[in-house]
C-alpha cells in the first residue's frame, strides 16, 4: 500500500485543500498523511472576515519527528501554502522523508482567472518557481502558469504551439512533466495538456457552466491518487479530470451552493471506476 504526504492548508469550510485531498486521495486506496500550512475558518473565494492561522512554524518539528521515527512517502504533493518559507521546508522534506524512486507532484495553487489569490504577491510567486523546479510533476493552471514564467495571461484564443510552448518553458524551470489544465481550443471544450519533455497530448471533456471554487483541488487530489495507484500520467489527468467534471454536475441542480462542489458524491465514481 502507498503512501503519500500532502502538504496544504485546512478551509475549514468550503470544500478545498486538505477537506478534499484526505478523503479523494483515501478513496484511491492510499495512505495519506497531511501536514497542514495554515488553519483557515473558510477559503479565500467570495467568503468576508474569515479567519487565518499561519502554522509555518509547526512544520519543522514535525519533519523532525517524522525523521526520528523513520517514516517516509512514496510521493509528497503540495497545494495552497500559506506562507513562502514552508517551499523551504517542503525542500527538506523531499531531502529526508521521499522514498528512493519517488515522486513530488505541485499545485502551484495561487492564482486562477488571471489574477493571483488573496495574500499571494510577486515575490511569493518568486519562492513557488523554486518548488516548481523539483517537482516530477507540476500541475498548474493557465493562470498559475503565466505568473510563474512572468507572462501575460492569455484567457483565449491561442493555439496548441502557445500551450507547448508553455510547457517547454515550465521544464525549463525544472520540472519534469506538466500537467496544464484549463486548456480550451474550442469554447465548448476544455481540458489538459500533459508533457513529458518531448510531446504533449490532450484531454478534453465538454465545457461545464459552472465556475466553482475548489475544483482545482479536486482535480490535483484525484490525480495524485490514480498516478500513485500505477496510472500512466495521461490516464490519471484524464481520471481526474472525469472526477472533476462529475463533482460539478453532482451540483449544478443546487445555486445556494455556490462556495464549492460535492465531490463527496463522487466518491463511488472513483471506486467504480479506478
Amino acid at each position: 500500500m502507498s503512501r503519500i504526504v500532502t502538504v496544504q492548508d485546512i478551509s475549514c469550510v468550503g470544500q478545498c485543500s486538505l477537506t478534499v485531498a484526505l478523503p479523494i486521495i483515501s478513496a484511491f486506496g492510499v495512505e495519506t498523511a497531511i501536514v497542514p500550512s495554515a488553519v483557515l475558518s473558510t477559503h479565500t473565494g467570495g467568503f468576508k472576515g474569515f479567519t487565518f492561522r499561519d502554522l509555518t512554524d509547526d512544520i519543522p518539528a514535525i519533519v523532525r519527528h517524522w525523521q526520528q521515527e523513520k517514516i517516509d512517502f512514496d510521493a509528497i504533493y503540495t497545494g495552497y501554502l500559506g506562507d513562502a518559507k514552508q517551499i523551504e521546508y517542503i525542500g527538506e522534506m523531499i531531502a529526508t522523508l521521499l522514498k528512493k524512486g519517488g515522486k513530488v507532484i505541485v499545485d502551484p495553487a495561487m492564482a486562477d482567472y488571471g489574477k493571483l489569490y488573496t495574500g499571494f504577491d510577486k515575490d511569493f510567486v518568486r519562492e513557488m518557481v523554486k518548488l516548481v523546479a523539483q517537482a516530477d510533476y507540476v500541475l498548474p493552471n493557465l493562470s498559475e502558469a503565466t505568473f510563474l514564467l512572468d507572462e501575460p495571461f492569455v484567457e483565449s484564443g491561442y493555439d496548441e504551439k502557445y500551450i507547448e510552448g508553455i510547457c517547454r518553458k515550465l521544464c525549463a524551470l525544472g520540472a519534469k512533466n506538466v500537467v496544464l489544465t484549463g486548456v480550451s481550443f474550442d469554447p465548448e471544450k476544455v481540458g489538459v495538456a500533459v508533457y513529458d519533455g518531448h510531446k504533449t497530448e490532450y484531454y478534453f471533456r465538454t465545457r461545464e457552466k459552472r465556475n466553482s471554487h475548489g475544483t482545482g483541488d479536486i482535480y490535483a487530489s484525484a490525480f495524485t491518487g490514480a498516478f500513485v495507484n500505477g496510472k500512466t500520467a495521461l490516464e490519471a489527468a484524464s481520471f481526474a479530470a472525469d472526477v472533476t467534471v462529475e463533482a460539478i454536475r453532482a451540483t449544478n441542480d443546487d445555486p445556494s451552493h455556490w462556495y464549492g462542489v460535492k465531490f463527496e458524491k463522487v466518491i463511488p465514481y472513483i471506486t467504480k471506476n479506478l
